[in-house]
């Protein structure tokens, strides 16, 4: 099976379906792919009808395998969009879901496109960190009790292994172990929690604009589940460009906002460390959006750095 479609095979006919979706007179002005996909083809689309100018953006689900685990991503994404519209998050608007690839000839999502950019070098890191936690603390205020997709993890515990480039295999053995212990109870609780989760919260998933988030994107994987996860996933990204230190302050400001009652269990983060590729190399996104300085070797020693510091807290 081919892993990645070629999604220009299929643009002709999912630009028609664009301008059926906006309304009969409508005409495409300009059309480029957005950087930071790695999953699907996402295209910025400029538009126009009756004299007004339109902004969209257009998802193509090209990645075969992860359709065929997951055959109503376009629904499931078009339904994330939905229940999030009822906040006051600046998030897409829904414009059009064609669920089964009906018309486009894959499935596909079109939505409105925000205003900003993806901001990997901030000016002011505290108050870029706080906005970051501060938004996610939002989204696990959205009620969850009826959406249907529940939180399942990403990870295969069944075939953990010390990586052989870490410098402190002890820690690893000792956190894989940990991790399998606590597993079955932790991941039981997580899917059973009724929090409304991202998912999928990371830099390259939030835009700027004049220092302030300007939107949220990405919201394909949103799911009922523990805020721990979106949590673990994010500090997980946050050591991999900035070190822990930085996700350290960035938890911090989100148990600031959570109150006293709101504990974070140090098992996520282990998950999002060992539960990753084994292989380390710098994502492709970042280079795209400006980090160009982190190399595999930077990555290494920032997970050690990491896992000893969580490993200090069993």
């Amino acid at each position: 099976m081919t892993r990645l479609q070629d999604a220009n095979e299929f643009l002709p006919d999912a630009l028609e379906w664009v301008k059926n979706s906006v309304g009969s007179g409508t005409t495409v002005q300009a059309i480029r792919r957005l950087k930071g996909a790695t999953s699907s083809s996402v295209y910025s689309i400029s538009a126009e009808r009756s004299k007004q100018e339109l902004n969209l953006v257009l998802r193509l689900f090209t990645h075969a395998d992860w359709l065929a685990e997951e055959p109503d991503l376009a629904r499931h994404e078009a339904k994330s969009l939905e229940k999030v519209a009822q906040s006051n998050l600046p998030i897409p608007q829904l414009v059009a879901c064609d669920e089964k690839g009906t018309h486009c000839g894959l499935p596909a999502v079109l939505m409105t496109q925000l205003p900003g950019r993806v901001e990997l070098k901030p000016v002011d890191m505290e108050k870029w960190l706080y906005q970051l936690a501060d938004t996610l603390f939002t989204i696990h205020t959205i009620k969850a009790d009826t959406f249907p997709w529940r939180y399942f993890s990403w990870n295969d515990f069944s075939d953990l292994r010390t990586p052989r480039w870490s410098t402190q295999p002890h820690l690893w053995k000792k956190a894989i172990e940990i991790v399998l212990e606590l597993s079955p109870r932790l991941e039981a609780d997580a899917k059973a929690d009724v929090c409304f989760l991202h998912r999928d919260y990371h830099q390259t998933n939030v835009l700027w604009q004049n220092g302030t988030i300007s939107g949220i994107v990405d919201w394909v994987n949103a799911c009922r589940g523990s805020v721990c996860v979106d949590l673990a996933h994010c500090r997980g990204n946050l050591v991999n460009l900035y070190g822990a230190a930085a996700a350290d302050r960035f938890l911090s400001a989100y148990q600031s906002l959570a109150g006293v009652g709101f504990e974070y269990h140090p098992y996520w983060d282990l998950t999002a460390i060992v539960g990753g590729d084994s292989e380390v190399n710098v994502y492709p996104p970042w280079i795209e959006f400006g980090v160009r300085d982190l190399t595999p070797e930077i990555l290494k020693s920032r997970k050690d750095e990491f896992l000893a510091s969580i490993m200090a807290r069993f």
